[in-house]
């Protein structure tokens, strides 16, 4: 049997339905994320019916993983951030941190198969599974995906690549999870095996997919699609055969902020990653990522209608000492919302002479430095240079703060 282009009619819905089926899941989302003691009050205030679109999320504050951190210390596992106890869950993971994960074998709990199926994984298919099954939940949110697409799996973990063939060539497995590289490392061990696997397909996370490392799978006829997912909130986007960009998930609303803020960037503008999520079982609101994209204008060629990023573009923290000061991305944004005029700033650490230099690129409408250096003293706490850019001259790559010091 063909099958079906889709893996749902979730993916192909207008845009204004998409709208209004969030209009309705988000404010309950935010109601039950406010009955939960991990967010501390946070949300108090907040009327939830007020709360229904992604631009509606901006007025909230951020959640960041330091908060889940502080929390679950203070009580364990989960820091009161899901709705049901810990013994209500099916498995527990543990994160580096550490930081605990719920998880549960409901059908497709971490949305995973939306993004095999997109590969083109289905019934017939053994899922050769690379991503770790020990503490972290990698592993079990990739079988949970192969479950909701009717694909068996064969749950390798890494290591032992020799008895992996073995295993791949006895079994018969056809498509691999895990991360990018590892692929390669079976394959050329099955080579000098004298091996010959049935891979074809290849569904891939955790790691950056390198076109000359996805070039090298489709020499050997495997079509190798990457998806961008983490232990607290699943499956967030992924790439479908189209490979023009990532598609965002049905289940999550995606926002691109300035670093170190919940501020909205502008359209196309390289940000960091803030994910509000609409399971129940466990409600993260605007859970910053720490990693930098870019949303892409339009929808896929696919036919899958929702919001495209650009994927992983490197993380988002960026804060860094100069003169034995810390400079945080939040600071930088607190220098251009006190001048209305200055419409992007960048902050560049530097050395000479054995000395740290602080050089502020301000872009403005005005050309004089001057108006600007009371403001840099006060909002960044040091003394540097400021010099005037033009208007978009300065690098769209979601830095604020650079660190051009070397250490060598």
């Amino acid at each position: 049997m063909a099958q079906m282009p889709h893996f749902d009619d979730l993916e192909i819905r207008s845009a204004s339905t998409r709208a209004a089926d969030m209009a309705i899941a988000l404010p309950q989302q935010i109601a039950r994320a406010q009955a939960l003691s991990g967010y501390a009050g946070s949300l108090d205030g907040v009327d939830p019916a007020s709360v229904t679109s992604a631009g509606d999320l901006a007025k909230l504050p951020v959640l960041r993983k330091s908060e889940i951190g502080k929390q679950q210390a203070l009580s364990s596992p989960f820091g009161g951030f899901t709705t049901r106890p810990a013994h209500a869950f099916t498995h527990i993971f543990q994160s580096p941190g550490p930081i605990y994960e719920p998880s549960s074998t409901a059908p497709d709990w971490w949305r995973m198969g939306r993004f095999l199926h997109a590969v083109g994984i289905g019934p017939g298919d053994i899922v050769h599974n690379c991503f770790g099954y020990h503490l972290t939940p990698a592993g079990m949110i990739f079988e949970s995906g192969a479950q909701a697409v009717g694909a068996a799996v064969l749950p390798a973990g890494t290591g032992q690549t020799e008895l992996q063939v073995i295993a791949a060539r006895d079994i018969g497995t056809t498509a691999y999870a895990g991360t990018p590289d590892y692929l390669k490392i079976i394959l050329e061990k099955a080579d000098d095996m004298g091996v010959t696997l049935n891979i074809s397909k290849a569904a891939v996370g955790g790691g950056a997919l390198f076109p000359s490392l996805r070039d090298y799978y489709a020499q050997r006829g495997i079509s190798c699609l990457q998806s961008y997912a983490t232990a607290d909130l699943g499956n967030i986007a992924y790439e479908s055969a189209a490979a023009d960009g990532m598609i965002v998930d049905e289940h999550v609303i995606v926002e691109i902020v300035v670093p170190g803020t919940g501020i909205p960037v502008a359209p196309g503008d390289v940000g960091e990653v803030v994910v509000t999520t609409l399971n129940p079982d466990y409600p993260l609101i605007r859970f910053a990522t720490g990693d930098l994209s870019a949303v892409l204008p339009g929808m896929s060629s696919c036919g899958r209608t929702n919001m495209r990023i650009k994927g992983w573009m490197g993380r988002a923290d960026q804060t860094t000492k100069i003169k034995g000061m810390f400079v945080r991305p939040e600071q930088v944004a607190a220098l251009v919302a006190h001048h209305p005029e200055i419409t992007r700033a960048r902050v560049v650490a530097s050395r000479a002479e054995e000395k740290d230099l602080m050089t502020v690129y301000i872009e403005a409408q005005h050309s004089d430095p001057d108006r600007y250096v009371q403001s840099v003293m006060d909002v960044l706490k040091l003394k540097g240079d400021i010099v005037m850019a033009t208007p978009g001259s300065l690098p769209n790559d979601g830095l604020v703060i650079e660190d051009r010091r070397t250490y060598d």
